[in-house]
């Protein structure tokens, strides 16, 4: 399996779905540096799905929702949440609007279960691209690992499906 393929021909390519699976509590990540601060002195996320910020993932996800893939995306965390969960909740609308279903767990829900080591992607149930980041949460060097073993795209699955059964849909979680 080719290293070098990005997450978004990833996702262009996926035909029925693609699940993401974060379990950070924080995250560093250059792209993010500018919003997170202001966010941090406003208390006000850019929530405007047609703002530069925004578009690209939108748009990403948008176009394979209409293709008629299913988008989830699964949240751990630890409470009381952390600052950034905060913020990254503030703008999970925006995940919404664009096609995502996005469930929350706390994490002492999650410790009867065996999960990766890594927050991930699964596409089509056939590939899992593995995000990997440095103790401060900025991505590491090589950040992505693309994997396509079916015992560990089956484990990772797996994984995935029994957070997503116990975890709290978007609507419905309030932090705490």
């Amino acid at each position: 399996m080719p290293q070098n393929v990005s997450f978004d021909e990833l996702l262009k390519a996926a035909q029925r779905s693609a699940v993401h699976l974060e379990m950070r509590d924080t995250y560093g990540v250059g792209d993010e540096a500018d919003d997170f601060a202001a966010w941090r002195r406003t208390g006000l996320r850019d929530a405007n799905p047609t703002s530069a910020y925004w578009a690209p993932w939108v748009n990403l996800i948008q176009n394979a929702v209409s293709r008629g893939v299913s988008v989830r995306r699964a949240r751990i965390v630890s409470e009381p949440v952390t600052e950034y969960i905060r913020y990254e909740h503030a703008g999970t609308v925006v995940n919404v609007l664009a096609g995502e279903q996005v469930r929350w767990l706390p994490r002492r829900q999650a410790v009867e279960l065996m999960l990766p080591g890594s927050d991930l992607w699964i596409f089509d149930g056939q590939q899992v691209l593995f995000n990997h980041f440095t103790g401060t949460g900025d991505w590491s060097d090589p950040g992505l690992e693309l994997r396509a073993e079916p015992h560990i795209v089956k484990q990772c699955a797996d994984a995935f499906e029994a957070v997503w059964e116990r975890a709290t849909p978007h609507e419905q979680y309030d932090l705490l």
